[in-house]
């Protein structure tokens, strides 16, 4: 590069350039309070009116907070001189790419609007939704956030949430824990499925009603396979389903029942 072009742009232009730069950092640094504060405000107002949910507050608070970096980034390009108008004629002409996943993003936001008409679920319900089970934390512009039982946050886009299934666990006042036990062959099932019946229904956080099902499941070779199957709420459902495997291991010990063994054919002389 010409060094004599360098010291003259410096020389005739560099303070002014240096003045806008400071501007711009002082703008960002106190456009992004502003927006901070704003944020909080709008966050009170909503939840002091007790009119509008959780999940429907954070969706509206992720809309104002993508429209007011969307103008102070505007404020800042025209410190330096790029008007709003030739700011839209460059993206205009940046090309199909950013089209493409402008389009993209435009289906996810799309998605967002349809779940808060619909309604699928809400934050704090426990759900299936693309591919993904989780607790759902946030419903955003272009995508929901859940936290997944091993603790993982997890953001999948709207759209791919909205074009499939979706499992809400938390919609129904309960939901049925599927566990099976096996006994051996020498064992009455209907004198295991009696010894099993109260010690699964005294189990904390089981639902007396319904009552639990325990039944014949299916017959092995090793002997029968009893369904038990107690119904609790979302919330207690893993503690249920450890908890009734540990009382089918103590009932089966305190009966004595016989370790269930494959019959082993006789030998051909």
């Amino acid at each position: 590069m010409n060094t004599e072009v360098i010291l003259n742009f410096i020389q005739t232009q560099g303070m002014d350039f240096g003045l806008k730069i400071l501007a711009a950092i002082a703008a960002w640094v106190l456009g992004r309070w502003i927006i901070s504060l704003a944020l909080n405000v709008f966050s009170r107002a909503l939840a002091a009116g007790k009119k509008v949910d959780q999940t429907l507050s954070n969706y509206l608070r992720s809309i104002l907070s993508v429209v007011l970096n969307i103008i102070l980034i505007l404020a800042i390009l025209d410190i330096f001189g790029v008007k709003t108008t030739s700011f839209a004629a460059l993206l205009a002409g940046a090309g199909l790419a950013i089209g493409t996943a402008w389009g993209g993003l435009l289906t996810h936001f799309a998605a967002g609007v349809f779940m808060q008409v619909l309604r699928p679920f809400k934050v704090g319900d426990f759900v299936q939704a693309g591919g993904v089970t989780g607790t759902v934390t946030e419903i955003g512009l272009f995508g929901t956030t859940l936290t997944t039982p091993d603790n993982v946050q997890t953001i999948v886009g709207n759209n791919t949430i909205f074009g499939g299934s979706i499992q809400n666990f938390s919609t129904l006042p309960h939901r049925r824990v599927d566990c099976v036990a096996k006994v051996a062959n020498s064992v009455d099932p209907l004198d295991a499925i009696a010894r099993l019946k109260p010690v699964i229904a005294a189990i904390s956080n089981v639902k007396t009603s319904p009552a639990p099902d325990i039944e014949i499941l299916q017959f092995t070779p090793e002997g029968p396979l009893l369904a038990v199957r107690p119904y609790c709420h979302t919330d207690h459902y893993w503690q249920v389903y450890f908890d009734t495997h540990k009382a089918i291991v103590a009932t089966f010990g305190a009966a004595g029942y016989p370790v269930p063994e494959t019959p082993i054919a006789p030998r051909n002389r």
